[in-house]
């Protein structure tokens, strides 16, 4: 049998909001021609994010009704801290209530001015947060990533000739750390190999910087690696994952993704002073060392979805059910990033609108449209994301220009999904009149999230 289905039964239902086209043209007028503003309540189908938006499963509630609110030393902080070190191996294990509070106590320790963070892509609140400290963030990622229909089965990889390049023009001293990211998001949630993760190691073991993995992502990406890889076939989700964490030394997390909860994360390494570092700033900013500014019971939901996330059955369900999307988008034509990613489908908003400029955001305008089209809310990720300006006031456009879709984990059936690819279809066979977009106010950092459009 090749068919994969629901690997679990539903105990609870939410009623859709269902809206009309007029509606929802009135709707995302109101929001600015932003998705982020938009109320929930004039939402059909939400792919946003897959973060923090996955359904608990009966087990997760249990354990959250069972809950130790105890300020210091509940029972669900050391049961939070033996799964993840079950996985990890880390000596020091540090809650966040999210991924970004973890890349901020680690870039707050670790980063500062004039320093330099190599990623093999880095996402917008990690490349927030270290501009933040006024440190450079510098992407790295495999030259065949860059063309979206280019198929290779580990795309995310990080480019290590590249990496090595940079090391020795900038100086290694000047380089805290390197990152690499674990699916690749910002790349179209590509995979990164074993043996990459492998090989960019050893080359940042001789020039003494430590490697850190953005893990949001760590059970699909060793999905990948068992499905794709040569040698892993017959190993274990848990097994694979020991093996590319043994080559890390530390990890952030958004267990919003791969936790299968609505919140949490973690910082995690085996540095003791950096630990000792981390769990100051975290006490100051975020709560004591064994909440982390998590209620507890959100700690005992965390436990019991990591023991669920590597479930292989549980795994196949999750990727089948993206691939089967993206097959749907692109038999009927729609440019896409292949291979398809682990949590979402990308369009290529550049062969999708190549009637508008990058520097008119035509992913922008792609996703406000799916949203009127279909109530179907999606996120921009390239020029509004990543677009910058020179000196001279030249734009500057990223590499990739993509939609997300990205699918939250045991939310929706495939007949959902249905639904999503009649209407983006319906928005890519009247390409033609897509109009181009313009900021009309944004803020100074991660701009996506709260900016005005409007058209021109």
């Amino acid at each position: 049998m090749k068919s994969y289905f629901e690997p679990f039964k539903i105990k609870a239902i939410e009623e859709i909001p269902i809206t009309t086209r007029s509606e929802r043209e009135k709707y995302i007028k109101e929001a600015n021609y932003n998705p982020f503003s938009l109320k929930s309540d004039y939402i059909t189908i939400d792919l946003l994010t897959d973060s923090g938006t996955s359904a608990m499963s009966s087990k997760q509630w249990a354990a959250i009704m069972d809950g130790d609110e105890s300020y210091a030393g509940s029972r669900n902080w050391f049961e939070f801290e033996a799964e993840v070190r079950k996985i990890t191996g880390f000596k020091h294990i540090i809650p966040a209530h999210q991924g970004r509070a973890a890349e901020r106590i680690l870039f707050s320790v670790m980063s500062g001015p004039g320093k330099i963070v190599p990623n093999n892509t880095h996402f917008d609140t990690t490349r927030g947060n270290l501009e933040f400290t006024h440190a450079t963030a510098v992407d790295l990622p495999v030259p065949e990533s860059e063309d979206p229909s280019f198929i290779a089965p580990f795309k995310g990889n990080m480019d290590i000739n590249a990496l090595e390049k940079l090391i020795i023009e900038k100086g290694h001293q000047n380089i805290p750390l390197c990152i690499i990211t674990i699916t690749n998001n910002s790349g179209g949630g590509q995979p990164v190999s074993m043996e990459n993760i492998r090989q960019t190691k050893e080359l940042l073991k001789k020039y003494n910087i430590p490697l850190y993995l953005d893990c949001c992502r760590f059970a699909e990406n060793a999905y990948f690696i068992k499905t794709r890889e040569k040698g892993y076939e017959n190993k274990s989700i848990l097994e694979i994952a020991q093996e590319m964490f043994s080559y890390a030394d530390g990890a952030t997390m958004s267990a919003k993704k791969d936790g299968l909860s609505n919140i949490g994360g973690f910082v995690a390494t085996n540095d003791d002073k950096i630990a000792e570092g981390l769990k100051t700033n975290l006490i100051v900013t975020e709560g004591f060392i064994t909440y982390g500014g998590l209620a507890r019971r959100d700690l005992a939901a965390l436990a019991q979805g990591f023991r669920e996330v590597v479930n292989e059955n549980y795994l196949a369900y999750r990727i089948d059910q993206v691939n089967f999307l993206g097959e749907l988008l692109k038999n009927a034509g729609v440019p896409i990033l292949e291979p398809v990613g682990g949590h979402g489908v990308y369009l290529d908003a550049k062969r999708f609108a190549p009637n508008i400029k990058q520097e008119y955001f035509p992913g922008q305008s792609i996703a406000c449209q799916i949203y009127v089209e279909g109530g179907i809310r999606c996120c921009e990720i390239g020029s509004v994301m990543f677009g910058t300006y020179d000196d001279n006031g030249n734009f500057i456009a990223p590499t990739l220009e993509l939609v997300r879709l990205a699918i939250p984990r045991r939310v929706y059936t495939n007949d959902h999904l249905r639904y999503v690819a009649e209407s983006v279809i319906n928005v890519y066979n009247n390409r033609e009149k897509l109009r181009g977009m313009k900021i009309t106010w944004q803020p100074e950092f991660l701009r996506h999230f709260t900016a005005k459009f409007d058209y021109i």
